[in-house]
């Protein structure tokens, strides 16, 4: 049925159930705001592995929690997200409100949270696909493609003023993606297997045909015509579909920095924000003050992504126009302090200078180093739970 519809859409552009648009208003921020989504993972408290459980989880939430906390693609996945903040610790205080009130909820259920981009050993196979016409269309689409995305991140979004701005900021943002993916590794193991990757959950979402990183675009107007023809030519059924590491969010009026994986607990998170908010607010004032469209390569972009996803903290990372190399915490400590001037505007000097002490303690390490010391995949996502606790941090 829905290759037929497909078919349909090529001929004419206004078929797929109304997705078509002819044009995207970029709704307008005044101010930086910032907003965090953390896809967590479902886990029963006895035998450690995945529970399809959301729909459970969802009825028995209180009603207040209905809107900010969500289902994906899979059952077991749990989406949490906050409202409109100013500011990192605005968004932290949200986020810990809610957690503290949904694992009220799940402690009853005999269900705990883990914080990981991909889980040591459940298989995607015994993963159930969410109860919705929407998650049932991808698949059908996608196949296994789409059942394998049982993969969990962090998603961040930072408020611009137009649609152009939003377009600049996400290509000058790509040489910083690598750096964000190294600090949120997260995600060595896969099928119950040692992957050797630290970051296996960006490979396995390279693999949907709008993910990874994004093309170079001039402006607002080639972007609208690009998720124009990507919905004329049923390539994808809505802008919904469109999953680049970074991109631009017409509807929230910000940039969606999307590549990190699911960081180890609260703290991290934070920083990786506060990271983030920052790194935008700095290149947006380049914007407004005059410069080029990009000074950093897509193509050393990309060599620096997949040593971020290969070695997480161990990466060296190609620099700038003088093609060195330098460690991770070497980068992160002069861009921290090349940033710290936005973090005091920002309000988020304490949570920026955080991520300095991430390279020693990334999530991928810390599962590598569990797993060393039990052989134990099961003690792994225990351990995590364990010491990751987002309240103790």
């Amino acid at each position: 049925m829905l290759r037929d519809d497909l078919h349909r859409a090529t001929q004419n552009p206004q078929h797929l159930g109304g997705n078509f648009m002819s044009a995207l208003v970029f709704a307008r921020n005044e101010f930086p705001t910032i907003g965090v989504e953390l896809e967590l993972q479902l886990i029963d408290a006895e035998s450690f592995a995945l529970t399809n459980r959301i729909e459970d989880v969802l009825a028995a939430l209180p009603e207040e929690l209905r809107d900010v906390v969500k289902p994906e693609l899979m059952q077991s996945y749990i989406e949490i997200n906050t409202g409109v903040c100013n500011t990192v610790a605005d968004a932290s205080n949200d986020l810990h409100s809610k957690l503290e009130a949904i694992e009220n909820v799940l402690d009853e259920m005999g269900i705990k949270l883990l914080w990981a981009a991909t889980h040591p050993f459940s298989s995607w196979r015994d993963q159930k696909v969410t109860n919705n016409d929407r998650y049932y269309r991808l698949v059908d689409l996608m196949q296994d493609v789409a059942r394998r995305l049982v993969t969990f991140g962090l998603h961040v979004h930072v408020g611009v003023d137009t649609g152009d701005k939003a377009i600049n900021v996400c290509d000058r943002m790509l040489r910083y993606l690598p750096l964000l993916l190294a600090l949120s590794s997260n995600s060595p193991f896969w099928e119950g297997r040692n992957t050797g990757l630290h970051s296996n959950r960006s490979k396995i979402m390279e693999g949907l045909p709008t993910a990874g990183l994004p093309h170079v675009m001039r402006n607002w107007s080639e972007y609208v015509w690009i998720v124009n023809h990507l919905i004329e030519t049923g390539f994808m059924n809505s802008i919904r579909e469109i999953w680049w590491d970074i991109r631009p969010h017409h509807n929230f009026g910000t940039v969606e920095v999307r590549i990190c994986d699911m960081p180890p607990n609260l703290k991290q998170v934070e920083g990786i924000a506060a990271l983030i908010q920052c790194l935008v607010v700095a290149i947006s004032d380049e914007v407004e003050q005059g410069t080029y469209q990009l000074d950093y390569h897509p193509m050393m972009v990309q060599q620096n992504k997949w040593r971020a996803t290969r070695f997480g903290a161990d990466a060296r990372l190609v620099l700038g126009q003088s093609y060195e190399q330098a460690s991770l915490a070497e980068t992160v400590a002069n861009l921290v302090t090349r940033l710290e001037a936005h973090a005091v505007k920002l309000d988020c000097l304490d949570e920026l200078r955080s991520v300095v002490n991430i390279p020693t303690a990334t999530g991928a390490q810390q599962q590598l180093d569990i797993f060393k010391q039990t052989r134990s995949k099961q003690e792994v996502v225990r351990q995590m739970i364990e010491n990751n606790h987002w309240s103790q941090v």
